[in-house]
């Protein structure tokens, strides 16, 4: 079978949907020699940098990366030049990565929906994204075969807002990268040093957005700092800055420990994993999530984590973690000083994240994703 991949989300740096299309396409290579894959993407956009370090394994001989030549017409990507690379190659499937697929049906389709945050909150969202969503995501849902989603929660509310039978919507999970994995103290200090992070400090990772809720951790952070006026602890913020951050770097600003609070900006997954591995607490407050990668990155490495009490973090987490309700400051603070005091609890944590962690791997992410091509192409049919 020939299948394609949206590439467009590699285009730009790698965060949670750039890692989940490039972590497919490699394990599905693997497992499906028979296949073919392409990841395939406009001309216009830059070129996909395939490797992430030197210590990047070669792609498997039946993946590619297709950077398709597109003119004026060409440029209309999904009406247009996609539909027609699609009919002129030969494609049985194409999937969608990132909430687009081809209008025009010349093949089967799958679509993944990570998330509907954009339409669930759309306050934590510029308007353009939010109005733009409303038209067009139920339009894709549709013309798509099936929908893959990453949990059961986000099954349900796709299948309630978009209208979609639940023989349509398919949750397939995800997993952590296969470089996160615990490393000794020692092996961080670089990293840390050269972020100007010490070696008593709280972590929290993802794109800078409102959802991530984190003007709530922010207080929180205040909360213990001030209860323990000998401490050198540090709240680390990693990650881009990304859209309505103005009230955040205010709060920051404005805070008494500001010089306590590191926004490290996009760090690449070496930096991550030194500062997952040597975090004394990973804290994820976000309102809400589609799976949550970095809580299960985090736990890969060793960290304890306390993330929100919302359904698709339970889901993934699945009692290895402490849940609180994310925008409560006092419920937030008094898990941190429960963990940060407590060294049983928070070897304790460690073990039963790393356990939860090893249950997802892309492998069998690849073997779900697969089915559910399958299906696609019964559908159509």
């Amino acid at each position: 079978m020939r299948i394609g991949l949206d590439g467009i989300p590699l285009t730009a740096l790698k965060t949670g949907v750039g890692h989940y299309t490039f972590e497919l396409a490699c394990a599905l290579a693997g497992i499906a020699p028979e296949s073919n894959f392409e990841v395939v993407y406009p001309s216009n956009l830059r070129k996909v940098a395939t490797t992430e370090q030197d210590d990047t394994p070669p792609l498997p001989a039946n993946l590619r990366f297709k950077r398709v030549r597109v003119g004026p017409l060409g440029r209309y990507w999904w009406s247009t030049g996609l539909p027609r690379y699609v009919r002129s190659s030969g494609m049985e499937l194409f999937h969608g990565t990132n909430y687009d697929v081809p209008p025009w049906r010349q093949c089967a389709t799958v679509l993944t929906i990570h998330d509907l945050s954009l339409l669930i909150h759309p306050e934590t969202h510029e308007k353009r994204r939010v109005n733009r969503s409303r038209r067009r995501l139920p339009l894709m849902a549709r013309a798509a075969s099936v929908v893959i989603v990453p949990t059961e929660s986000v099954r349900g509310e796709v299948c309630e807002y978009l209208g979609l039978s639940a023989e349509k919507v398919f949750a397939v999970p995800e997993a952590a990268r296969a470089c996160f994995t615990p490393i000794e103290l020692e092996a961080t200090e670089e990293v840390r040093r050269r972020l100007g992070i010490g070696a008593d400090f709280l972590l929290t990772v993802g794109t800078i957005e409102p959802r991530k809720n984190l003007q709530t951790l922010v207080k929180a952070f205040e909360t213990v700092a001030h209860a323990r006026p000998l401490s050198t602890l540090q709240l680390v913020v990693a990650g881009s800055r990304g859209w309505l951050i103005e009230p955040l770097l205010e709060a920051v600003e404005k805070s008494p420990f500001r010089d306590r609070i590191i926004l490290t900006e996009y760090l690449n997954d070496q930096a991550l994993r030194a500062l997952y591995s040597s975090c004394r607490a990973f804290v994820y407050p976000s309102i809400y999530e589609g799976f949550g990668l970095p809580p299960l990155e985090a736990m890969a490495c060793g960290a304890p984590v306390i993330t929100s009490r919302i359904p698709a973090l339970e889901e993934t987490t699945g009692g290895a973690a402490i849940l609180v309700e994310p925008t409560n400051v006092q419920s937030l603070a008094g898990a941190l000083a429960d963990l940060l005091d407590s060294d049983d609890l928070r070897s304790r944590l460690s073990a039963l994240g790393r356990s939860r962690a090893a249950e997802f791997t892309w492998e069998r992410t690849a073997r779900l994703t697969l089915d559910v091509y399958e299906k696609a192409k019964a559908r159509r049919e």
